[in-house]
């Protein structure tokens, strides 16, 4: 049964309204490629854990997640135009290969967290930046079976609690490989 500390594997299909409220398919899971998680970890967000609490293996599930439940709604002030000497490379040159339009880029706030972000446009003095997540104000359907449930190992909750991994421990700390990890925290060393 699911519950707080139990590994899950699941199928999915999530499902956001579209053009002429119709259903449009965002994401998918497969049994080749379940989505897996920690219940009661902070992995997913609450609503979805609180509508997985007691599935067993083999239910199917299918619910809606309202906007303010899911990612919240869109908000306007999330949308940033940033100098674009920001993006500029340790050579002083506009980093071109990480930064184009589409791509997601970690940002760092001035508290020091590191969030993610879209950048939507480029001009020759600025990066339009988007902070919002893709799917803030929409409503979220997810249709699916479980596949898996078991106990958490003590590795595996060790590197889900541990702050700042580097890439290969999750990405916390918003790096791709431990050589790119400025926090230096040895976690997949």
């Amino acid at each position: 049964m699911i519950e707080n500390l139990k590994v899950v594997k699941a199928t999915y299909e999530l499902y956001i309204n579209g053009e002429g409220g119709k259903e449009e398919l965002m994401e998918k899971a497969t049994e080749e490629a379940p989505l897996v998680w920690c219940h009661g970890e902070g992995m997913m967000l609450p609503a979805f854990e609180a509508a997985m609490n007691g599935k067993e293996v083999g239910d199917t599930f299918d619910f809606v997640l309202k906007a303010e439940d899911a990612y919240g709604e869109y908000i306007p002030e999330g949308l940033q135009e940033l100098p674009k000497k920001m993006f500029f490379n340790g050579d002083g040159e506009f980093d071109s290969e990480r930064v184009y339009v589409g791509a997601i880029v970690p940002m760092t706030t001035v508290d020091g967290q590191v969030v993610k972000a879209q950048v939507c446009e480029i001009t020759d003095e600025t990066v339009t930046i988007d902070l919002n997540h893709p799917y803030a104000g929409e409503d979220l359907h997810f249709i699916g079976k479980i596949l898996e449930i078991r106990d958490v190992t003590e590795g595996e909750l060790k590197a889900i609690r541990t702050p700042h991994h580097c890439g290969k421990c999750h990405g916390h700390c918003g790096q791709d490989s431990c050589e790119s990890c400025e926090k230096d925290c040895n976690n997949c060393k």
